[in-house]
């Protein structure tokens, strides 16, 4: 896995207090990176001015811009004190996902860093927040970072899927593990894996009277608990820091991270889009506002952004 040595940091411009950028300090510390804070900014005002000129809106859109970045100036200030190499980038787009990874791409950014706040379930299937357009799109791994502190020696969690020996969720879980046993060496924390299976499917029951449900349940749990304690074995991880629980991803994890009161929990994120994505979504997008502390997505190996090309 390589380093995370260009970390790209989303600003809230809604508030002084930047959670990210503060979490992207920590990272760019343990592995001497380059951070660059990023915000993009639009407003319709500026564009539906039709009484000036093109160059007159041209001028007052960079003007708003400036004023960004000398804000952003300001934030970065003491940081720049400490030693580390961060730079700032402002950019007028209508759409600030699309803004956000294109630059990533463009600039080979190593990760996304971006605060988040809960969201309104009801309004996300309709305008779906900027958050869950970079766990869908970005190509790059993206830390949600929310108000909970990294203390020594904590806990790292990392969600892995057996539910299938398949290749693609085999490398996924390989590569979930190698980036938080890099982050568990950086920061001196404990690695635990989490594995959900599901329970006895209801009409199995119903339908079947001879069916043993108890022996299904067990056998399940078994064939998950054997798969999840090889993933230790090969990565040399404490059996004693592996969980297996009965239910689905988006309950047991986040019940597993207050339990152990995590610092950090580490998934995978396949990228849905379009109706797929609204109507069955995605385990992180799932887990993320139950969550009470950070979230690192990552992506498959050969993952490409829909936005890529554009």
């Amino acid at each position: 896995m390589r380093e995370y040595q260009k970390l790209l940091v989303v600003i809230d411009p809604t508030t002084e207090d930047q959670a990210a950028l503060a979490r992207a300090v920590e990272l760019a510390q343990h592995s001497n990176a380059a951070i660059t804070v990023f915000l993009s900014i639009f407003d319709l005002s500026y564009e539906m001015t039709s009484i000036l000129s093109s160059q007159e809106r041209e001028a007052m859109r960079q003007g708003v811009i400036d004023q960004r970045t000398a804000w952003l100036e300001d934030i970065i200030a003491p940081y720049k004190s400490r030693g580390l190499s961060i730079d700032t980038k402002v950019i007028w787009h209508n759409r600030p996902f699309e803004s956000i990874i294109q630059f990533a791409i463009e600039g080979d950014y190593h990760l996304i860093v971006k605060a988040t706040h809960e969201h309104d379930k009801l309004k996300a299937i309709i305008f779906t927040p900027t958050d869950w357009h970079l766990l869908r799109k970005a190509p790059m791994p993206v830390l949600m970072v929310k108000e909970h502190e990294w203390s020594k020696r904590g806990k790292i969690l990392c969600a892995v899927n057996v539910a299938t020996e398949d290749a693609d969720h085999d490398s996924l879980n390989e590569k979930i593990i190698k980036h938080g046993l890099d982050l568990a060496k950086k920061f001196n924390a404990e690695l635990h894996l989490v594995n959900g299976y599901p329970g006895t499917p209801v009409n199995l029951a119903i339908e079947l009277p001879d069916f043993d449900a108890n022996n299904f349940t067990a056998s399940v749990k078994m064939q998950h608990e054997q798969r999840v304690d090889y993933l230790a074995e090969t990565f040399g991880i404490d059996p004693a820091h592996c969980h297996v629980k009965e239910g689905l991803p988006e309950d047991v994890i986040p019940e597993l991270a207050t339990e152990l009161d995590a610092e950090l929990v580490i998934l995978g994120t396949i990228g849905r889009t379009a109706l797929s994505a609204a109507l069955i979504g995605n385990t992180a997008e799932h887990v993320i506002d139950s969550l009470n502390c950070d979230l690192l997505a990552i992506k498959p190996a050969g993952y490409k952004s829909p936005l890529a090309t554009e």
